[in-house]
């Protein structure tokens, strides 16, 4: 728990940033009967009933003193599924940092072997050259501020009905860019 703690706490560097990466899943649901609007002195009612149009996956990555954050909606969250968004995160979003503190859970699918499984051997050791490994303790994971970030994504975002998938990017690439651009940190 410490040696998280002690990461928070140091300055930030870009060349170093500290990561925190989670994932939550997100149903798709539609409304079985169109919402009856607003309208003054009423407050738009919604069925209780509706369409479930299947589930998704969404992995959220935060600098929390850089004030940088990154989402991608997958189908699932497989090892393959992380070891291509760490990939996407080391030669994307932080193309510039020389090594990318990744502050993780314990989930079975956050370690090297998710990367041999899914690159080859020399792609996989060349994105590993760029990750240092942070394990929040077991029990443990409300320590990584990724979770925060997820909260506030599902507070501003994601925490309402999505009927699909291109919605559900869309939506969460209009609230990253927002996010980004007010460069929202964590303390």
């Amino acid at each position: 728990m410490y040696s998280i703690l002690d990461l928070y706490q140091e300055p930030h560097d870009p060349k170093r940033p500290v990561v925190g990466v989670d994932e939550r899943p997100k149903q798709l649901i539609g409304e079985k009967k169109k919402p009856i609007p607003m309208k003054p002195g009423s407050p738009e009612r919604v069925d209780y009933e509706y369409v479930r149009n299947g589930s998704g996956n969404i992995f959220v990555a935060v600098d929390p003193k850089g004030g940088k954050r990154d989402t991608k909606v997958t189908d699932r969250r497989t090892k393959k599924d992380f070891a291509r968004y760490i990939k996407h995160l080391v030669d994307g979003v932080f193309l510039d940092a020389e090594i990318i503190r990744l502050v993780v859970d314990n989930l079975n699918t956050h370690n090297e072997s998710a990367f041999y499984e899914t690159f080859k051997k020399e792609e996989a050791e060349r994105i590993l050259s760029k990750i240092e490994f942070h394990y929040t303790p077991i029990h443990g994971s409300w320590l990584n501020v990724a979770e925060i970030e997820i909260s506030a994504m599902d507070a501003e975002c994601t925490d309402r009905r999505i009927e699909d998938k291109e919605t559900l990017i869309d939506e969460l690439l209009a609230w990253t860019v927002r996010r980004n651009k007010d460069g929202k940190k964590i303390d």
